[in-house]
């Protein structure tokens, strides 16, 4: 999250001052990446899917051998975060940290301004290179797990920015593809939307959940499972999806180009009018 929050709420402060720190040096959240969050977008003044963004987020505090969040509690902070913003259209994160050695866990609300770039990105289209990354399947390796231990992530989206793009699709080392730094990864083949399993290891993105049912209504066919990149070089459109993006069309993946964007610009459509109820 790159932009300054404009409200922050705190388990057992409440609504505090953004600048303000409320972690301590000695969490483990910190020092060492042992926290969950979650990031959702807020429309009219509702979180888009907040139910099962607490889900997943209890879901990754289990993985991480966290104490489970106070659903309840983070769901008043939320509220008051979102009051004292003043924002109907935002960005939501959530962070559920161990606490100090000698504290009690911390759950931490932020309320931040939609980034501008986003909706300029979405107008020309992302440009999208591919970088070797070992799958996180095996259950010591945490699949699924959203946690802030994101350091790896980052620096290939670094490397994307080198290499002249925009962002990175992650790529087993047997040439599976897997993930966007912070997206899920479709490309669509016809009126096939193709797009990798969960198995893989990749996170169970909700605005992935929500395309699924979205395409099928639509007339499309959605189809999951373990794709090599080629799959994804000779498709007619890519795009990727998340959260706060949404839905975003991919204009190049490698030397590989797009000249569609049918499927992309129609589920962004039907993602705004599911979010606007």
């Amino acid at each position: 999250m790159s932009e300054r929050p404009l409200a922050a709420a705190v388990s057992g402060l409440g609504v505090v001052d953004p600048s303000h720190a409320v972690v301590a040096a000695t969490d483990e959240g910190f020092a060492r990446g042992r926290a969950a969050f979650e990031t959702l977008r807020v429309y009219a003044g509702r979180p888009f899917r907040l139910d099962e963004h607490l889900a997943r987020l209890e879901g990754s505090a289990a993985r991480l051998d966290l104490p489970a969040p106070d659903l309840e509690e983070l769901g008043e902070l939320v509220r008051a975060a979102l009051a004292t913003s003043g924002r109907r259209d935002a960005s939501l994160r959530l962070y559920w940290t161990p606490g100090p050695p000698d504290g009690a866990p911390t759950a931490i609300v932020l309320v931040s301004p939609i980034p501008p770039w986003i909706e300029e990105l979405r107008a020309g289209g992302q440009r999208l290179v591919s970088l070797a990354f070992p799958r996180r399947s095996a259950p010591w390796l945490l699949p699924g797990t959203k946690s802030v231990s994101y350091a790896t992530h980052v620096a290939a989206e670094a490397e994307a920015h080198r290499r002249g793009a925009h962002d990175a699709v992650l790529v087993d080392l047997d040439g599976t593809v897997l993930e966007g730094t912070v997206t899920n990864v479709w490309w669509r083949e016809g009126r096939a939307l193709v797009t990798p399993e969960l198995e893989l290891g990749i996170l169970a993105g909700e605005t992935r959940a929500a395309l699924i049912d979205l395409a099928e209504a639509l007339g499309y066919r959605v189809e999951t499972g373990a794709f090599p990149l080629e799959r994804l070089l000779t498709a007619d459109e890519a795009f990727t999806s998340s959260s706060v993006r949404e839905v975003m069309p991919v204009i190049s993946v490698d030397e590989r180009r797009y000249a569609s964007r049918d499927a992309a610009d129609e589920l962004q459509r039907a993602l705004r009018r599911l979010a606007a109820g």
